[in-house]
């Protein structure tokens, strides 16, 4: 007898492949049969027509301190996520000098927008060394599975101390590069390093923003010497010709994934096509130079209780900004107060903030059921002109509607041309794969970890402004294609002999509902979140761990360790 059958499913397999109808058998943590199972199960799931695919392997996320204490890694397990590396853009809690948990913690809450008063209370600092987090993870089940990548900040830190904005000396390099073996070693995912001036905390960029080029291929000697480990970073020439030079050279020397962030510009809305290519004609020779798309644009939301909205920095909403949320709204409510309010200007000394906060052809109200891709016209420059009205009144007028609740999409990348189209070609493009959802980061102003749900909703079922993409691709783009991208070898696909990490989907009946900012970490800390009704059940190693979108209870993800696989 089996331990679970599921029967009469329309079976999606994640490898591209015609979907198929049938039924799929599960012993222990593997499926052990596919098509036609004639074997009784210990419980039996009538699937009637709904589709089965593979869990989703979510390869860019910041799980990295509420793993160790969220065993439900919420909100990726409401979404069908069944694995989820963390540990990207060269941020993260390991390794840590007993001294340096709050330099982490400021990184962190700079970088990733997360609160550092829930990091702070939430994380118990049982490590220091990352062979030690990695132990630390490992000792705690959750209801998917977690792999963890080393960043280059916390590195830094603990070899340099308060100098890791500074040079590193040779001896220093070489320390570095020690941590760095013995963690891939220990079965860390990958080394992950940060090149953007976007990423700051109060200290300033992160370290190993402006490292030379000798300490990253320290680096990539290092996953070399432990044999095996992606090289993820993001940075502001992703794509470069500049930058291929030296991201060649690293792939050279680890012989393994290289993986960038890669988006459409507004300043060089083309510069994604070559990019492309570039990356088209190393995979052709032999390297594997990876860039790492979206599947939606990155989206700020501005709201009353984000971190960023266009009036944040007006001096009357701050005098304000400390009210409930119920009071806030009724006094800006008023004529007087609003009156105000519109007659003064932003106080920010932030010239990229300014710009964000006033870019009204690029803000658009977002919706329940929210819409990713809004027409141009819908936009608050578009709406103000027909109404003969300043852009501020009529952003104040959505900010105030559902009591002060409601969410404007102000997309930041990838939505140069008002549409999904740059992103199409990124998605499809076979030399890509899908990521960036950060799942688990920016609480308080992104919320994109509901990507792998707007692959099935928007790309497959509802998209209106372009092509549409078939089931097939759209679940090999979030399950083998990822997996393979980060050596994932034992799962993404629904086969004979590969982990049982599954998802029955209600696809007709899947809804997406717009984010909404709850106050449950730890400390009361804020963050944003997106629920879903369609996933009908989830299935870990075997176990149901979301059934109707609740939990269940069953906890069997673990740490999956490099190596070990």
């Amino acid at each position: 007898m089996h331990d679970l059958v599921i029967r009469d499913a329309v079976i999606v397999d994640g490898t591209g492949a015609p979907k198929t109808a049938g039924d799929v058998a599960i012993d222990d943590t593997r499926i052990s049969e596919v098509g036609e199972v004639t074997g009784k199960g210990r419980r039996e799931i009538d699937a009637d027509g709904l589709i089965l695919a593979p869990g989703w392997v979510d390869i860019h996320t910041h799980y990295d301190g509420q793993a160790t204490w969220d065993p439900d890694v919420t909100p990726s397990s409401w979404h069908g996520v069944t694995t989820v590396v963390m540990g990207n853009c060269g941020v993260g809690f390991a390794p840590v000098r007993p001294d340096g948990q709050e330099f982490l913690i400021e990184l962190m809450e700079g970088v990733e927008d997360i609160p550092g008063t829930a990091l702070a209370e939430g994380i118990d600092w049982t490590w220091e060394s990352f062979d030690q987090y990695l132990d630390a993870l490992d000792a705690t089940r959750r209801v998917l599975d977690v792999a963890a990548q080393v960043p280059h900040a916390a590195v830094r830190a603990y070899v340099m101390g308060e100098r890791a904005h500074e040079d590193a000396t040779p001896d220093e390099v070489a320390a570095m590069a020690v941590i760095v073996e013995k963690a891939i070693s220990a079965g860390a995912a990958g080394f992950t390093t940060s090149r953007t001036i976007l990423h700051r905390s109060r200290h300033g960029l992160v370290p190993g923003t402006t490292a030379p080029l000798d300490e990253l291929l320290a680096m990539a000697d290092a996953l070399a010497g432990a044999g095996h480990g992606v090289f993820q970073l993001v940075s502001d020439q992703a794509g470069s010709d500049e930058e291929q030079v030296w991201l060649t050279e690293i792939a050279k020397r680890t012989g393994g994934v290289v993986t960038y962030s890669l988006a459409q510009t507004p300043f060089a809305p083309e510069a994604y096509k070559s990019a492309l290519a570039n990356a088209q004609a190393l995979q052709r020779a032999g390297l594997q130079i990876i860039p790492q798309v979206s599947c939606r644009p990155t989206g700020m939301l501005f709201g009353l209780q984000s971190s960023l909205h266009p009036f944040i920095t007006h001096p009357t909403y701050r005098a304000l900004s400390q009210l409930p949320l119920a009071e806030r709204v009724r006094q800006l409510s008023t004529a007087e107060v609003r009156q105000r309010l519109l007659t003064e200007e932003a106080e920010t000394g932030s010239a990229v903030a300014r710009v964000l906060m006033s870019r009204w052809d690029q803000i658009f109200p977002l919706g329940d059921p929210p819409d990713y891709e809004p027409a141009p016209e819908t936009s608050v420059a578009a709406t103000a002109g027909r109404e003969g009205r300043r852009p501020e009144e009529v952003v104040l007028d959505w900010l105030l509607e559902r009591e002060g609740e409601a969410l404007l999409f102000a997309p930041l990348a990838s939505y140069a041309d008002g549409d999904h189209e740059a992103l199409r070609v990124m998605m499809t493009d076979p030399g890509t794969v899908l990521g960036l959802s950060d799942g688990g980061a920016h609480c308080g102003l992104i919320c994109d970890v509901s990507m792998p749900t707007s692959l099935l909703t928007h790309w497959v079922r509802d998209r209106q402004r372009g092509p549409r993409l078939p089931i097939e691709q759209a679940v090999k783009l979030q399950t083998s294609q990822t997996a393979t991208a980060y050596g994932f070898d034992d799962r993404g696909t629904v086969a004979v002999g590969k982990r049982a990490d599954l998802n029955l989907i209600d696809l007709d009946g899947m809804v997406l509902h717009a984010p909404e900012m709850v106050f449950d970490l730890p400390a009361g800390g804020r963050r944003l979140v997106q629920r879903v009704d369609g996933y009908k059940a989830t299935v870990v190693a075997g176990e149901i761990t979301m059934e109707e979108g609740e939990p269940t209870g069953a906890r069997p993800g673990r740490l999956v360790r490099f190596g070990q696989i």
